[in-house]
């Protein structure tokens, strides 16, 4: 199905509501409160203000890219599917053009932020937007299209680290691995919604491999784990016993995640995906900030 071009907003207000929500920004929730929180952990406190400002641009480069080369790549598959046809590329909220334009922009951003950093910072950043690029093409030939996506999202604790101390450590990467399997869960979650469609038009995702009920129990381990990294990066990161107390908590938030969803009743998939997703990153956030900067 072509694109349809008509219906682009004049007004600035509205086009900027439409270019925001083409790469959908407040998902940003999702991965930011992370990235700051490894951020106050490298730190050991807050760092300079100007580190803090690249890092937050470099986020917002390389998430604005990475989403915005998504709905490029998928805007037919969008346009067929009745959840996602009305997305702005698909319902010509937004041209091919402008997207084009807004994925150059935000990726020259990401590699400035990156230079303006350091110079570990800046070798990675190639290779951190081809892992974002790739994603997009993932469910087109494997179900393991969740865990890619859980790699993107992982990849923001460990870019902080590396952008306050210029290295590589183990801390970051065990944090990588929460986030991996933590967004690979609730992704599986989310793509319950999709389950017909993505078969009929021979996408792949573990909901379509394993069905409703398999996928959700498969969740729910990839969520168990979630937990198991948290404890191991707040013992490498001696966060002490409160980010214990905080890790059962979030252990709560991910319990309710799955009793709002049944296999024979996917009316609150929305709910459990935004609302508790963004409540666990948000707290992990506050948590950690707490413990560094008010110990």
């Amino acid at each position: 199905m072509a694109t349809r071009t008509n219906r682009q907003p004049n007004n600035p207000a509205t086009a900027l509501r439409a270019y925001l929500e083409l790469v959908k920004f407040s998902h940003t929730l999702f991965a930011l409160p992370f990235a700051l929180a490894s951020m106050l952990v490298a730190a050991r406190g807050f760092p300079e203000p100007r580190i803090f400002g690249w890092i937050v641009a470099a986020m917002i480069g390389a998430r604005t890219a990475a989403m915005g080369f998504n709905r490029i790549v998928d805007r037919h598959i969008d346009a067929r599917n009745p959840r996602t046809q009305n997305r702005e590329l698909p319902a010509g909220k937004v041209s091919l053009r402008g997207a084009v334009v807004l994925v150059v922009l935000a990726s020259a951003l990401f590699f400035f932020a990156a230079f303006q950093l350091n110079f570990l910072a800046l070798i990675l950043a190639p290779l951190t937007l081809l892992t974002l690029f790739f994603y997009s093409f993932c469910k087109r030939f494997t179900s393991l299209s969740h865990f890619v996506l859980g790699l993107c999202l992982g990849i923001a604790p460990v870019g902080a680290w590396v952008a306050v101390t210029g290295k590589i450590e183990l801390a970051p990467v065990v944090l990588c691995a929460a986030i991996l399997v933590w967004t690979a869960g609730f992704d599986i979650i989310y793509a319950t919604m999709d389950i017909d469609f993505d078969r009929a038009a021979g996408l792949h995702s573990m909901v379509a491999k394993l069905g409703v009920a398999h996928a959700l129990a498969f969740a729910k381990i990839l969520h168990a784990l979630f937990l198991v990294f948290l404890l191991v990066f707040g013992i490498l990161a001696q966060l002490g016993p409160l980010f214990l107390v905080a890790t059962a908590f979030i252990g709560a938030f991910l319990v309710y995640e799955h009793r709002l969803v049944h296999p024979d009743d996917l009316r609150r998939v929305n709910a459990a995906f935004f609302t508790v997703n963004g409540s666990i990153s948000v707290f992990f956030l506050c948590v950690v900030a707490g413990i560094i900067l008010w110990p």
